[in-house]
């Protein structure tokens, strides 16, 4: 897939702008235009004109080519980790910009050899080498926790035994460590206007040492929304819950555009919807297969048919939709792409012919789907197969077709910790009315970004499918895990619900947080009647 030149000119302008901490108000002023028509301009509504392009790149101190070759590149040659592409001296001279404004020559930056291939990841801020349509980035969330976790030690309280070190890095014109972090504070700093004023009240907040991915400001808007609604209400807890249960929708959609301030990426809201993605009634479905299990053991049940008495627990995963938030989520517009190779690094929807499974003792991945044949599944439902093509449970799916974009898992990551943060102080303090709250949030938000008219801030429905097949594919994944360690599966239906036979407990934990699970009754299946 080749992206157009304009359309790689906004992600270059926005990763310069979120480099450099700038706002559109600064590069409209020295383009001589106003923020809006920047805005316009960032948002496809009004294309970038070539008078334009030499502002950006006088204004970035880049030369046009540096600046039409991708915002990594871009990026690169603004902090001297990256050569130009042309030297200085080949430089057109000076031109007059909009408003009188000169034109200043790039500026020749010395190279860096050790970073040009380790670039600051744009979710993260540490080191990688992977980049997704041009941006570097980690291409999972694990990527990005044990990177920052590798950096955490080296920052914090041991500056006294690094200060003779100093020097030697001083001669780097970014300093590689503490660069990823400067965007951090903007991004923190400024929440979104509808819940500022709810900030000093979430402030009595209960919170545990520094937060790695959910910031404290959102944390802290999630809980001072809580006794916003308590504050309207007078304390009675019945009317608060039905007042945040009403605004859950809106609500998530502002803490989730509060979890992207600083981002180095703008994901697409509103683009062009594919035709396997339309509904094809006002209450019928599209072509996409989630792959929605609903599977009992025919051994199990045939014996116990037969008289033998089984002692089933049946287990109930937590928050299985909150934990769909990590999934693979196509950022921008889906593109066809027939080389029927699986990239990695994009997500969409697939045109696939599934192989046969021939397991009688495990859940099918594909769920309850009886029908042979080609189908659309998405990204969260291929992935697994291909998973379990590895673990040579059965072939690989062969892939026809493909409408995908680039993608990450951690584009809803910070949202899903600060959600997951404000649950388990919730649950710790019995406080069932914050509780109910983060769960409306996160189930109505997977619920209705597709054709829903309750969500106007967004229509994405291949991000609800991909979501909501991966909370199929959890649980899936659960019923493998209980299969491996020697247990029997007994059923497994719906989003959470997984009947096994034999002490569970050796393999999760119990308990409310969203790595465990939580038991919901225990019967007896078959014997005499």
């Amino acid at each position: 897939m080749v992206m157009g030149t304009e359309e790689l000119l906004r992600l270059t302008v926005a990763a310069l702008m979120a480099r450099t901490g700038e706002r559109q108000n600064v590069v409209a002023e020295a383009l001589g235009l106003s923020q809006a028509q920047v805005s316009r301009k960032q948002a496809a509504r009004q294309h970038w004109s070539l008078e334009d392009v030499d502002g950006l790149a006088a204004h970035y101190g880049l030369h046009v080519l540096d600046l039409l070759a991708g915002p990594t590149h871009a990026v690169g040659v603004l902090h001297g980790s990256i050569p130009p592409l042309r030297p200085v001296d080949v430089v057109a001279p000076p031109g007059e910009l909009p408003g009188g404004r000169a034109q200043q020559l790039p500026v020749q930056r010395p190279v860096t050899p050790a970073l040009a291939m380790a670039l600051p990841c744009v979710l993260c801020g540490q080191p990688c080498t992977d980049d997704v349509d041009g941006f570097p980035q980690h291409l999972s969330a694990e990527e990005c926790a044990a990177a920052i976790a590798a950096a955490t030690p080296v920052t914090p309280a041991t500056a006294p035994v690094p200060a003779p070190q100093q020097p030697a890095a001083a001669p780097l014109p970014p300093a590689p460590a503490p660069e990823p972090h400067a965007p951090q504070p903007p991004a923190e700093a400024e929440p979104s206007a509808p819940v500022e004023s709810a900030a000093p009240v979430g402030l009595a907040a209960p919170s545990a040492g520094p937060r790695a991915y959910a910031s404290g400001s959102l944390v802290d808007q999630i809980t001072g929304r809580v006794y916003e609604a308590l504050a309207e209400c007078s304390g009675d807890l019945e009317a608060a819950q039905a007042v945040l249960l009403k605004s859950a929708i809106p609500d998530v959609m502002t803490f989730f555009k509060a979890s992207r301030v600083g981002g180095r990426y703008e994901h697409s809201e509103f683009p062009p919807t594919a035709e396997v993605l339309r509904k094809r009634s006002q209450k019928g479905a599209d072509e996409i297969w989630e792959g929605r299990p609903k599977w009992r053991n025919p051994h199990i049940f045939k014996a116990a048919k037969a008289g033998t008495e089984f002692e089933v627990t049946a287990l109930d995963m937590n928050a299985a939709y909150l934990s769909a938030f990590k999934a693979w989520l196509p950022i921008g517009q889906l593109r066809e792409d027939t080389s029927g190779v699986h990239d990695r690094k994009k997500a969409g929807v697939h045109l696939i012919t599934p192989a046969e499974w021939e397991h009688t003792d495990l859940p099918n991945p594909l769920g309850n789907r009886m029908e042979p044949g080609e189908l659309w599944v998405s990204e969260s439902t291929l992935r697994l197969l291909l998973d379990c093509a590895r673990d040579d449970l059965a072939d690989a799916p062969t892939i026809h077709r493909s409408l995908v974009s680039g993608g990450t898992e951690v584009l809803l990551e910070k949202l899903r910790r600060a959600l997951a943060e404000v649950r388990k102080t919730a649950l710790a303090e019995g406080d069932e009315l914050t509780v109910n709250y983060v769960k409306s949030m996160y189930s109505k938000l997977v619920s209705t970004l597709g054709e829903s008219t309750a969500n106007r801030d967004m229509r994405r429905p291949d991000w609800m499918h991909i979501m909501r097949a991966k909370a199929f594919a959890n649980l899936w994944m659960k019923a493998n895990k209980i299969h491996k360690a020697g247990l029997q599966v007994v059923e497994i239906s719906g989003t959470d619900e997984l009947h096994v036979i034999g002490d569970w407990r050796t393999v999760f934990s119990e308990g409310r947080d969203l790595n465990q699970v939580k038991e919901k009754n225990t019967y007896l299946l078959g014997g005499k009647r």
